[in-house]
């Protein structure tokens, strides 16, 4: 099913952590999942304090962005008490709440997920990335020329090369000096995951509609788009909501097509983790009677290619905390 590519890293490392206990009703419980986020950053990072394991990914002078995927709301989205649970590991290690931004695209999509109670309870900042304006310098360009829509830094401009580029957010650009990246393990049609990759990358530019039309244009345009230094270079931690699964409906909340997995996932490596989560989707899906789906897996080769991770479930080293 997966290639190895001979210029990728040659190994990746996840922690899971799983409590049969962290979710009640799909819903989960906030004092097991910060019990379960404390011991398994511990040991990610090898630390015997929760200050410690932050405080060796992050400083107090950095500025901090959690990124959170919260189109389907809190019950297939990210969900708000994981994040909470990264929150508190960071004011443990004294970074000021002022310098944690829980993110996504859209400030309304983040309040309507329920993140705005988080950072009110937490005394942290909510941004939307699209909210902040684009970095005129800062940019991906392709050849594709894309259909601008009201908020694009483009829109409404004609002329030679419009639409061509994705511009970073300057929250990205310009703000944000470490990334913590929080996806859930939800589907997505194009991608397979709404995973690390995907969350990130089209979270954090504008003109992305030209990608998201076309399966094989987006598997370029992600990777690309992560390299990009004010990005990928950013992330110090990849961590899979895994707490509930759902392997149909992508961004719409549907929880018939869902299961509870009680796991968080820890990697550096942000394409191990989706090629991951793409393998226990198509388990999902098939267990429960789905037709298997052939996920277009052009988008992890070539986030290998570009050495963004390891793609080869044969060279991810799983470690499980029961």
């Amino acid at each position: 099913m997966w290639a190895a590519d001979p210029g990728a890293p040659t190994s990746a490392r996840v922690v899971i952590i799983q409590n049969p206990q962290a979710t009640e009703a799909y819903q989960p419980r906030s004092e097991i999942v910060q019990t379960m986020m404390d011991a398994a950053i511990q040991r990610f990072t090898g630390s015997n304090s929760v200050a410690a394991a932050w405080g060796s990914l992050v400083g107090t002078n950095d500025t901090v962005g959690i990124k959170v995927y919260c189109d389907p709301g809190p019950a297939s989205g990210t969900r708000p008490a994981v994040a909470a649970a990264v929150v508190r590991g960071l004011l443990a290690a004294q970074v000021p709440p002022a310098r944690i931004v829980i993110w996504d695209r859209r400030l309304a999509d983040l309040r309507r997920a329920g993140f705005d109670q988080v950072a009110s309870q937490l005394g942290v900042r909510l941004v939307g990335s699209a909210d902040t304006g684009y970095d005129k310098k800062t940019f991906y360009e392709t050849a594709l020329v894309g259909r601008l829509v009201w908020g694009d830094l483009e829109f409404g401009e004609t002329g030679e090369g419009i639409g061509r580029k994705s511009y970073v957010s300057k929250l990205v650009s310009s703000e944000l000096t470490k990334i913590i990246n929080l996806p859930p393990l939800l589907n997505n049609n194009d991608a397979g995951v709404a995973g690390n990759l995907y969350s990130l990358s089209l979270g954090s530019v504008d003109n992305i509609q030209r990608f998201e039309d076309d399966p094989d244009r987006l598997a370029t345009a992600v990777p690309e788009i992560y390299a990009l230094p004010q990005l990928g270079d950013h992330v110090v931690l990849n961590i899979v909501d895994a707490l509930v699964c759902q392997y149909e409906g992508g961004a719409h909340t549907m929880l018939h097509y869902a299961t509870t997995l009680n796991q968080l996932r820890f990697s550096r490596d942000p394409v191990a983790l989706d090629v991951l989560s793409i393998d226990e989707l198509e388990r999902l899906r098939v267990r429960a009677g789905f037709p298997s789906v052939r996920t277009n897996l052009t988008l992890y080769q070539n986030a290998s290619l570009l050495e963004l991770g390891v793609s080869d479930p044969a060279k991810i080293h799983i470690e499980k905390i029961p």
